[in-house]
């Protein structure tokens, strides 16, 4: 699996859309074959990206993290 982080956006895991996670305990859905997580601090839907590292003008190195089962 790998972790992507978006240079100068969110951290992004690629999944099948319609993957099943839990959030806090309630079981949800993908809804895109994409996972990205707010990595600026500044997203209004935590722990989700919404874009709005866009907007703050968030600056951060890109990169992956290869995860080996």
């Amino acid at each position: 699996m790998k972790l992507h982080l978006r240079q100068d956006g969110p951290y992004v895991l690629d999944l099948p859309e319609g993957t099943p996670f839990r959030l806090n305990g309630e079981e949800r859905r993908l809804e895109r074959a994409k996972l990205a997580l707010c990595r600026c601090g500044h997203s209004r839907n935590k722990p989700f990206c919404d874009g709005t590292h866009k907007e703050v003008g968030f600056q951060a190195e890109g990169g992956e993290i290869q995860v080996e089962p």
